[in-house]
Parts: structure tokens; C-alpha cells; sequence
């Protein structure tokens, strides 16, 4: 069955750009050679955490969402396990108002984006 999910892991933060863009490819990669569409893709960037994770203060955090048979979230988390660069995960199946909630959510992002510019032109 085919459900959509939503993925967030955090990335160590003595990556370079190069090699977390690297890490994150190769996940979206996984993804799509299991026959799973990917929605949409977040950098949110470097965080502070709340507490020190694995010695370090902060990391890279990034989302993916995407629909795909249940089966490859198991073999993507203990890949995830496996990996050095990834310091902690979390993968959500997303119900029917969380998906419409954020669609709703990319949508008003994208027109806020468009608005921006018209408005610093007036100014």
C-alpha cells in the first residue's frame, strides 16, 4: 500500500556543504530505487540543540517527504543507524489532514516568496 510519509534526520555539523548535500543525495536516491516519489525536500539549515547529541551542539537538519510502500522505511532506517553522518532521525506517516496541512503550508510559502519581491520594487 502506499502511503506518504515524512523524514527528518539530522546531520552532523562538521560536514562540508559538499558532503552533506552528498549525504542527503544519496537518501533521496534510496528512495527513489525503491520506487518511492519524492514530495518535497527541506534544508532548514543548523540548529542548536537542546541538549548535546553524540558530543556535538548543533547539526544540519533536513525533511523529506514522500510517498512509498511501507517496506523501505526499515531498510532506510538501519541504513540511517549505519551511517556516521547521521545523528538522529525520525520518520512519520502522515495522515490525510497532515498532508493537506502541508501542502496548505507550501503553498502559502510559495505565494509569500512571490509577494516579497513586488513589494521591495514599490518601495
Amino acid at each position: 500500500m502506499i502511503n506518504q510519509y515524512e523524514t527528518v534526520f539530522i546531520l552532523t555539523p562538521v560536514l562540508s556543504e559538499e558532503q552533506m548535500k552528498e549525504a542527503v543525495k544519496k537518501y533521496e536516491d534510496y528512495l527513489k530505487k525503491n520506487d518511492a516519489k519524492i514530495v518535497h525536500r527541506e534544508h532548514w539549515g543548523m540548529r542548536k540543540f537542546a541538549y548535546p547529541i553524540q558530543k556535538k551542539t548543533s547539526g544540519f537538519y533536513q525533511l523529506l517527504e514522500y510517498t512509498g510502500d511501507g517496506k523501505i522505511i526499515a531498510d532506510m532506517e538501519v541504513q540511517f543507524k549505519r551511517d556516521e553522518r547521521i545523528l538522529r532521525f525520525l520518520t512519520v506517516k502522515l495522515d490525510k489532514h497532515a498532508i493537506a496541512y502541508n501542502e496548505k503550508k507550501r503553498r502559502l510559502k510559495k505565494e509569500a516568496k512571490k509577494e516579497t519581491p513586488k513589494e521591495t520594487e514599490t518601495k
